[in-house]
């Protein structure tokens, strides 16, 4: 009998804690669930209105190019024998970069010794003609006028003999005695300035420019102190830049050498690229800062196109708008948990696309209600 009590007691005994954790734990769960759900309080950032110069800029992507590049191509076809220049060398006008070794044409070849061979016999025939006259003029036997002829066609067979030679030296050599200071085989520079490139070798082929190739280029020459930027500019704020508008330069390469230019040429017609319709510009480097700008580096160009200086401003995150009218939120002296920001309408200036400036409705001395801060920025900055 008082086994069965006992069971029973036990057996109680563990249904009630049974349903006193099952209830513990149903109340856990919805007070965790609770806390979950309730909304944690948003804070925001505190910001001050600041002095500032505020500066309403466009930026241009483009490139640096000298003004004049200059691409020497042969005036006649053969194999480079001789290159006397460097890329990155300076050169003057008339000196001689590299020499070109003629290949005759079979063709012209044959033709230029057959010319030669028939004036050779022609010249014989005739100087033999002079000689027999000129020995019958002195004994009074040919009249003068007859000598005369003679004597003509003598110098024409020999100016024809001369000629004929020549004409088969420049198809061999591409240069005869009497032409040597004008030679095709030369290469000389036409301006002074650096060799940007010298693409070809010693041993390469090279064709002549005429009026159906333009030739193989054997270098490429430009005045590096006569720099130009090229860039684009879309129609949306080409009408906003004018000639003679200052562009400062940030080059990709030297990111500390601060450059100049000065806006000369704006395209008076406009290309339609992906979509785009951009205008091509052209501004005249002034300073380059005490380094050497390469050829064809990247830079970005600052065009001004609005300035206030010391004027009242604040991040543009600070703003919201309705309508048409601006306002801010103005953390107030007295803190409301749930009011502690006024809002107020501002009245706003130049932008620059991070900061605004404030003409009314602030004052230096406000806490304005910034953007909302996140985790990330709650976490410890690693020492």
């Amino acid at each position: 009998m008082n086994n069965n009590n006992v069971k029973y007691n036990m057996k109680r005994f563990f249904k009630i804690t049974a349903f006193v954790l099952l209830g513990v734990l149903v109340v856990g769960t919805f007070v965790f669930l609770w806390n979950k759900s309730k909304q944690k309080p948003i804070e925001y950032e505190i910001v001050q209105p600041e002095i500032r110069n505020i500066k309403k800029k466009i930026i241009i992507n483009g490139t640096i190019s000298p003004r004049n590049e200059v691409a020497l191509k042969p005036q006649i076809s053969g194999i480079i024998t001789e290159i006397n220049k460097e890329s990155g060398q300076l050169v003057k006008i008339g000196e001689v970069i590299a020499k070109v070794k003629v290949v005759p044409d079979l063709a012209t070849l044959n033709n230029a010794e057959s010319r030669l061979n028939v004036a050779n016999i022609s010249f014989e025939q005739i100087k033999n003609e002079y000689d027999r006259a000129s020995k019958l003029h002195k004994s009074g036997v040919l009249s003068k006028e007859e000598y005369e002829t003679t004597y003509s066609s003598y110098l024409k067979a020999k100016e024809e003999l001369s000629n004929a030679r020549e004409a088969l030296e420049i198809v061999k050599e591409g240069i005869s005695s009497s032409t040597a200071s004008y030679s095709n085989t030369q290469i000389k520079s036409t301006i002074t300035g650096m060799i940007l490139d010298i693409p070809v070798k010693v041993g390469s082929s090279v064709i002549q420019t005429n009026n159906f190739n333009e030739g193989t280029t054997i270098a490429t020459i430009a005045d590096m102190n006569d720099l130009i930027f090229l860039g684009k500019v879309d129609e949306t704020e080409v009408g906003k830049i004018a000639l003679g508008n200052k562009v400062n330069l940030i080059i990709g390469a030297m990111q500390d050498n601060k450059c100049e230019a000065v806006l000369e040429y704006i395209s008076p017609k406009g290309t339609l690229e992906n979509g785009a319709t951009t205008f091509e510009i052209k501004a005249a480097v002034q300073s380059t800062g005490g380094g050497f700008i390469r050829s064809g580096y990247s830079a970005n160009g600052e065009v001004i196109i609005a300035q206030k200086d010391k004027v009242l401003s604040i991040p543009e995150s600070c703003l919201d708008f309705e309508g048409d009218s601006a306002f801010v939120f103005i953390q107030k002296v007295n803190k409301d948990e749930n009011d502690p920001y006024l809002k107020t309408y501002v009245k706003l200036g130049l932008s620059d696309g991070v900061y605004i400036q404030v003409l009314k409705g602030i004052t230096k001395k406000d806490k304005l209600r910034g953007k909302i801060i996140t985790k990330l920025d709650n976490k410890p900055k690693k020492k």
